[in-house]
């Protein structure tokens, strides 16, 4: 059961004061790319979903977990809390996600661009669960089939350097770059 993100088509959006305004993330990468990544949470597009973020950010639960999947002029992911923590084995690294339930689709008009944070999840669209993919590009397929949860405000030049893997689902088999620490930030 890879949480993997699937495609299809939808809408345009425009940020309110209330979100620009939203709680965020602040991600220290190390490896190939080393620096920050900031993010603003959407908390009002995607409230479930940013409430289980923030909640595993503030246990620590992100801290160390590695980019497992990433297509260069697509996306980089990460998030797998239960299994992609690197070590010699990054095979599982994808496959898994918290002790917290996974949750219901929280579809918006919000548009997958460049620096765009969205949750993977499996086929079943009510499956996100701890793991995240930022975009590198536009991905219009994405729209409203995936859940919008923030967008990348710095840091996008690190997001850029992350390593990319290998193959058509973008596998990074050796050597990941991690998220050392993840903050949340008001």
């Amino acid at each position: 059961m890879h949480k993997v993100i699937h495609a299809a088509a939808f809408g345009a959006f425009a940020l309110t004061a209330q979100q620009a305004l939203a709680t965020g993330l602040e991600i220290d990468v190390s490896g190939e790319a080393n620096g920050t990544i900031t993010i603003d949470l959407l908390e009002d597009v995607a409230p479930e979903h940013v409430a289980q973020i923030t909640e595993l950010a503030e246990s620590g639960a992100y801290d160390g977990v590695v980019f497992h999947r990433v297509i260069d002029g697509f996306m980089a992911q990460t998030g797998d809390v239960q299994y992609g923590r690197g070590g010699s084995d990054l095979s599982l690294a994808g496959t898994g996600g918290s002790d917290r339930p996974d949750l219901a689709a929280e579809f918006s008009d919000q548009p997958f661009e460049a620096g765009t944070v969205g949750m993977a999840r499996s086929a079943n669209p009510n499956s996100a669960n701890s793991q995240f993919f930022i975009m590198f590009a536009p991905a219009s397929h994405l729209d409203g089939q995936y859940t919008v949860v923030g967008r990348v405000t710095d840091g996008m030049d690190v997001v850029n350097a992350i390593k990319r893997g290998e193959g058509a689902n973008g596998a990074v088999t050796s050597d990941p770059d991690v998220m050392t620490d993840v903050r949340v930030t008001d």
